[in-house]
């Protein structure tokens, strides 16, 4: 489990990185739009690259059996990017990423709570809120200046 925690911990810390260089690009060129389709293009080759690498080209077979809720993830991720290319230039990253980082706890508890698509049932309990209350805390406090 630990290799899980230090992965996340890599992708967490990935995420402000991909905001404030993608907001850069968008500023540079002028166009925040456009700067996410050339960081979907680079995922998307990047992306392709791994699952050529590893064993996953024959799930591609599979697609056509999959609930299309599930396909709304990728709508999902455009408009994390586009967003936050968006807004991060005149709010600042750190505020940007403040409230993604709550929403994320938000919505971490209610997939968790009910179980949603599919995950492992973890009850919102007093303990639980309270960690996730001292969490969003924690996340308000790095952004007071």
């Amino acid at each position: 489990m630990p290799h899980y925690a230090a992965l996340m911990l890599i992708a967490g810390i990935g995420i402000p990185v991909l905001a404030a260089l993608n907001a850069a690009l968008g500023k540079i060129i002028g166009s925040p739009t456009t700067a996410g389709v050339v960081l979907f293009a680079v995922a998307f080759a990047a992306s392709a690259a791994l699952m050529l690498l590893l064993p996953g080209p024959q799930a591609l077979n599979k697609l056509g059996g999959a609930p299309r809720h599930l396909f709304l993830a990728g709508l999902l991720v455009a408009f994390y990017v586009l967003s936050i290319t968006h807004v991060a230039p005149h709010f600042g990253v750190g505020n940007a990423v403040f409230f993604v980082l709550l929403g994320q706890l938000i919505s971490a508890a209610a997939i968790d709570h009910f179980g949603l698509f599919g995950a492992q049932v973890s009850p919102l309990g007093l303990t639980r809120a309270g960690g996730i209350a001292l969490m969003a805390a924690g996340v308000w406090l790095t952004q007071q200046a």
